[in-house]
């Protein structure tokens, strides 16, 4: 969009008697990303309103300078900057530069590239950072003394399935040829059914996992009820970490998992728990292997029932490999370097 049609629009709200700050938000309503700076609308509602007709550009010598400069990497740099939305079109026309120079500065020279904001479970404090990066440090420090320390963890949460969940626009894609139309696909939300899944598991698979009861909700007493057939599971399926006692518990800080009658409970057992720092659900192994891995199996399948949904996830969970237990493990501890390199903050590929 040029920027002289955007300057006679914004001769007609000068017109208007709108402000420089009306007009500059309904130019920013018809063209978005492309709408000139604030600078630049403030400075031409004020020649508008001086009695300024002409819409053009001042004259200027010569042509659009095309130099990768160190002057005019500078000059990108500061107006990046100081607009990070703006685009490549809208930065050469403020600086009267050619658009393939600035494009570039920004990509070569300056090493940026344009992405959108990275969605996280919360903008953490400084605080939150530092307890990521404690937790994160200790487990590494005790790693190089228990090279086996993550192979002795069992860990769990829970987490609802639904009787149909729709599946991402990434899984939707589908090839076509030039000319055939572009498929269609209704929006759909995920259903009111639903079934609570608990799971625990090690490097070895599943330890044990149930289904809650329709109705109910996990509170401290029925998580410490699930611990108890935990331990029973511990026993059956993993003799070697009972009979040493070897084994710890990994869960996260949620209310149920927390409450003093549960801490107490793990006390009596003499059970060890790894703790897990708060608002992490990247140093989860539940979080970013096991249930990302089950979901994105069964979405875009719609269940009869509430025991259509069991039978599935119970497959599901029983044919994920070995190695791939394995394989979260060491992501796990590969994360936990990641977030201490990042000190404490949220880190970049954390996708398995």
């Amino acid at each position: 969009m040029t920027s002289a049609e955007q300057r006679t629009n914004l001769k007609f709200l000068v017109k208007l008697g709108k402000t420089p700050s009306e007009a500059l938000e309904l130019l920013q309503q018809v063209y978005g990303d492309e709408t000139m700076s604030r600078s630049r609308v403030f400075e031409w509602h004020k020649r508008f309103r001086e009695g300024r007709q002409d819409v053009e550009d001042d004259p200027r010598s010569g042509r659009p300078s095309t130099s990768r400069t160190d002057a005019n990497v500078e000059r990108v740099r500061q107006a990046v900057r100081g607009d990070r939305r703006m685009t490549v079109r809208l930065i050469a026309s403020e600086l009267d530069m050619n658009r393939d120079s600035v494009w570039k500065i920004i990509t070569e020279d300056l090493g940026m590239r344009k992405i959108c904001a990275k969605m996280v479970p919360k903008l953490l404090t400084d605080e939150q950072k530092d307890r990521r990066l404690q937790v994160c440090k200790d487990i590494l420090e005790r790693l190089d003394t228990e090279p086996d320390l993550l192979r002795r963890v069992i860990t769990g949460d829970e987490s609802w399935v639904f009787e149909y969940d729709p599946e991402t626009k990434r899984q939707s894609l589908q090839w076509k040829s030039l000319t055939s139309p572009r498929p269609k696909k209704a929006r759909m939300s995920k259903s009111n059914v639903k079934v609570m899944l608990i799971t625990f598991f090690d490097v070895k698979g599943i330890v044990h996992m149930e289904f809650l009861p329709q109705g109910q909700t996990i509170n401290q007493h029925v998580y410490k009820d699930i611990l108890k057939r935990l331990l029973r599971a511990v026993r059956e399926k993993r003799q070697d970490l009972w009979q040493t006692k070897s084994w710890l518990l990994h869960h996260d800080n949620a209310p149920a998992h927390n409450a003093l009658s549960v801490r107490q409970f793990l006390a009596e057992k003499n059970i060890t728990v790894l703790e897990q720092p708060p608002y992490s659900p990247d140093l989860a192994p539940c979080d970013f292997f096991l249930f990302p891995k089950l979901k994105g199996v069964i979405k875009g399948t719609r269940f009869a029932d509430v025991d259509a949904i069991k039978r599935a996830v119970t497959v599901e969970l029983r044919r994920i490999p070995r190695e791939s237990f394995q394989g979260c493990m060491d992501a796990w501890q590969k994360r936990m370097g990641k977030c201490s390199r990042a000190e404490g903050d949220y880190f970049e590929g954390d996708n398995l």
